[in-house]
């Protein structure tokens, strides 16, 4: 019995052991791997998100487009944008040789850009610093490009100074930046001035010295003498507050748009010895229903363009015989093409007219146009053409370079710390505005004694002289006082040349545009990279193309005819 219990415990005993070996060598080896894991891990850098090294940035798209973005031409008029400004543009003059560029900033800081090359990447520019605690508010030429009125306005009024070069070098031979030839201070008390005009005084017994006009958001306007600084004189429009005053571009009138719907004009009278003898007011301009927020003058002085918050842009005749009590006339009363998204009309902020009287551009917060100047029709629209909204319209007063040829540029400036260069609309907007109209009878005027053998003997006449049918036509209107040849002979022009073989072999519209593409091709040659030339090519031949195709369908030209650039010189020598 003994022997049996020795032997049951042993065999426990030695089962407790080999169970302990067991387990404790599986227990090592799970602890082995739980360490060997732990240590693992943080040299694993997926499963480690806080490692040491943070992963390389990608450059952010967005940031890249926002950069090309702002060298992106935003319309096709737009020639260039002028960077460097640090805060809002509050107004902008060229210079009477359109050469230089000058911009009144809110960073208290005055910038003379020379325009070389209106399509240049860049532009060298000279930097005035203004007194402290100054903000300019206008900036015009004084006298030729290196003479500058600034108005500045500080806590206790409105200043304007002068800057100047001056003519001796400095030790280094260079010379030294422009200082202050003269200035004033509160010249409209503590108000602020809101524009300043500048032009050269050559009517009448002028000297030829540049007259400047500053005009306070109150009441009153003041004339300077641009290279002294002399106060010339003095007027108050008595209308609550002022919008803006200008000088005739030949220095004798002065005009000025206020809260009121008239514009009050005083002449600049001249003495012998060329200085100013008096302001005295002449004429007012009456037609308006509403107040009138700006106008300019004609680049001959005799008319004024006003707009007007009624909706309306008027046309003046301001060449009258006032000293007779004859008053102005109005010439022309156009719509302003401008509504909200009620269909309510909205005004022009401001006018600028070009050197040549033909083409009048307007803005209307960030809008900017382009009107015919003779009709009033949009030529065309530059909506958001800042950012923000328009501060300052002006056109060069000569045409600058742009790449290889000339053109009229107009410079605007906004709130977006930009001044942008446009190109004036392409002369084929301007065609079209001339059109003839057709006489009010159809019959022969009673007092017409031609008969219709001498009109077909006239027509037969023209067309052997190389004349196209539209040209007899107007000979005839003109010369002959023949309003409709159909009246006359019961037939049209083109019908009569082919009664007598003479009637051209392509038709004269379809001549005309083979004509203008051929030209456009000769530029070409000489001018490989002008883009906009080529663009206006593909327009002009696909409408031959178009016509082309009418005119076999309705058989006036053969079935066979085609349009090749490489002959079509020889169709229209």
């Amino acid at each position: 019995m003994d022997s049996v219990l020795v032997v049951g415990i042993a065999s426990v005993i030695l089962g407790a052991l080999i169970a302990v070996l067991f387990f404790g060598s599986y227990f090592r080896k799970r602890t082995s791997e739980v360490q060997s894991m732990a240590k693992a891990e943080p040299q694993d850098p997926i499963r480690n998100p806080k490692s040491n090294h943070p992963a390389p940035k990608k450059n952010h798209p967005k940031s890249q487009a926002s950069d090309k973005n702002q060298n992106k031409r935003h319309h096709p008029l737009d020639l260039n944008t002028l960077k460097g400004h640090g805060d809002a543009v509050t107004g902008l003059c060229f210079s009477s040789d359109g050469k230089s560029l000058a911009t009144a900033c809110a960073d208290g800081v005055i910038r003379v850009f020379k325009l070389d090359d209106a399509s240049s990447k860049s532009f060298k520019f000279l930097r005035i610093n203004l007194p402290a605690g100054g903000h300019p508010t206008a900036v015009a030429f004084a006298d030729d490009a290196s003479s500058i009125v600034v108005a500045c306005h500080h806590m206790s009024g409105s200043s304007l100074y002068m800057y100047g070069e001056d003519k001796q070098k400095d030790q280094q031979g260079k010379l030294p930046l422009p200082s202050i030839k003269w200035d004033h201070h509160h010249i409209h008390e503590k108000r602020s001035v809101l524009t300043i005009s500048g032009a050269t005084a050559t009517y009448g017994t002028a000297d030829g010295s540049v007259v400047i006009a500053s005009c306070s958001e109150g009441t009153d306007i003041v004339l300077w003498h641009g290279k002294t600084g002399r106060n010339l004189g003095h007027v108050d429009t008595n209308q609550l507050k002022n919008h803006m005053a200008a000088v005739s571009p030949n220095g004798r009138f002065l005009a000025a748009a206020a809260f009121t719907a008239d514009v009050k004009v005083w002449e600049i009278v001249y003495q012998k010895d060329g200085s100013v003898k008096e302001v005295s007011r002449v004429m007012q301009l009456k037609g308006h229903k509403s107040a009138v927020t700006w106008l300019c003058f004609s680049p001959n002085s005799e008319k004024i363009i006003t707009a007007s918050k009624d909706g309306s842009i008027r046309v003046w005749n301001i060449n009258v015989r006032y000293h007779l009590d004859e008053d102005p006339k109005t010439l022309k009363v156009f719509p302003i093409p401008l509504c909200d998204s009620g269909g309510n009309p909205l005004h022009y902020d401001r006018l600028s007219l070009c050197p040549e009287g033909k083409i009048l551009a307007a803005s209307h917060g960030s809008t900017l146009q382009w009107l015919c100047a003779e009709t009033g029709n949009v030529l065309d629209t530059a909506e958001k053409a800042h950012e923000g909204d328009i501060t300052c319209i002006s056109w060069a007063p000569k045409a600058i370079t742009v790449g290889e040829r000339h053109a009229m540029v107009l410079g605007t400036s906004g709130d977006d710390k930009k001044v942008k260069l446009w190109e004036a609309p392409k002369s084929q907007s301007l065609k079209g505005i001339s059109a003839s109209a057709l006489p009010y009878k159809r019959s022969s005027p009673s007092w017409l004694k031609t008969t219709s053998q001498d009109v077909d003997e006239s027509i037969c006449k023209f067309a052997k002289k190389g004349l196209t049918p539209s040209q007899i036509g107007v000979i005839l209107r003109d010369s002959h006082g023949i309003p409709q040849v159909k009246s006359v002979t019961g037939s049209k022009i083109l019908r009569i040349l082919k009664a007598h073989g003479l009637a051209p072999e392509i038709p004269e519209d379809l001549y005309h545009l083979i004509k203008k593409a051929v030209a456009i091709r000769k530029h070409l040659e000489r001018n490989r990279k002008d883009k906009d030339s080529k663009f206006r090519l593909i327009l002009v031949e696909s409408r031959i193309h178009r016509l082309a195709r009418y005119y076999k369908k309705t058989k006036k030209l053969p079935p066979v005819w085609k349009y090749e650039s490489t002959t079509a010189s020889t169709l229209v020598a």
